[in-house]
């Protein structure tokens, strides 16, 4: 039972590290990004790779972090000036078209083969009993920073712009402000996140599969958000941990009770989808709504 509580703790540390960086983008900045997961693909395969190779593995999830802002920019320059709705097409293709790369460049991502015995760090140095504690409080002082450098984001000025952009792009274009150019750095900050949150999520599995990183969990990260407040710092973490929580221990149910891996699959996605109807009807805002300041 303590594994379970370590291993599902130290997972939702890192799915709240992406809601945060959604939250940025989505929740105050009105980007629809649908295409989270490739970041977090990109990330965890970078970090894997160069360890493997010889790269320490602080220095392979800093460049990995690296790697996944500057494909967040790169995605950004051509597509900051689409519409909302065309910017997220544009996303879910690019994570799909990422996801298929990665389980066809057998020579590079080991393809559907996976890669296996990537190193954790500190592993020799720390008895392999308290290891997982070790790793969660890794990822919890990770997830620590990620919120501090999230509140003074979106406590600045350039927060402020967010916002306006989130409200009304052309408002904010008749102030003076470069609405492309706070798009493409939102979406950089955003996929910098992200990539510590895959790069985390490598070393943590040791293992890493293109299945790993389908769709399913850019919804999981928008469950989150809209579960637990879009605009909300804590309530994007208050909703990482329900959600994750949901998906993640309903799979033990076969242990107990006689039903197929596929039936319990649909009850879980089933369950997910009725808790998010039912916030969106009762608390539209979410679980944690959006704090207007009052000048």
């Amino acid at each position: 039972m303590i594994e379970l509580s370590l291993y599902l703790g130290t997972l939702i540390a890192i799915y709240a590290i992406m809601a945060l960086a959604l939250n940025i983008q989505y929740g105050f900045a009105g980007l629809l990004n649908f295409g989270l997961v490739a970041f977090f693909a990109i990330s965890a395969y970078a970090s894997a790779i160069m360890s493997l190779n010889g790269v320490p593995i602080l220095l392979s999830m800093l460049l990995a972090i690296l790697i996944s802002a500057v494909a967040g920019g790169l995605i950004a320059i051509p597509t900051m000036n689409l519409a909302v709705h065309y910017w997220a097409i544009v996303t879910i293709s690019i994570a799909e078209l990422v996801r298929v790369i990665i389980q066809n460049e057998e020579w590079l991502t080991a393809g559907t083969y996976g890669l296996g015995d990537i190193p954790q760090p500190l592993a020799s140095s720390i008895p392999q009993d308290l290891y997982p504690w070790f790793f969660l409080g890794l990822t919890l002082a990770a997830l620590l920073v990620c919120y501090i450098v999230s509140s003074i984001i979106v406590s600045s000025p350039y927060g402020r712009v967010l916002k306006v952009i989130r409200e009304d792009e052309d408002y904010a274009q008749s102030l003076g402000k470069d609405v492309p150019k706070f798009k493409l750095w939102t979406m950089v900050v955003g996929a910098a996140m992200t990539g510590l949150a895959g790069a985390l999520y490598a070393h943590f599995t040791t293992y890493l599969h293109p299945q790993v990183f389908e769709p399913i969990v850019t919804f999981i990260i928008w469950a989150a958000v809209i579960l637990g407040g879009k605009g909300n710092l804590k309530g994007g973490i208050l909703g990482a941990f329900v959600i994750v929580l949901l998906y993640s221990s309903t799979r033990f149910i076969g242990d107990y009770v006689d039903l197929s891996a596929t039936t319990i699959a649909s009850i879980r996605l089933a369950a997910i989808g009725l808790l998010i109807t039912t916030i969106v009807i009762v608390r539209p805002n979410g679980l944690l709504p959006e704090k207007k300041k009052v000048f």
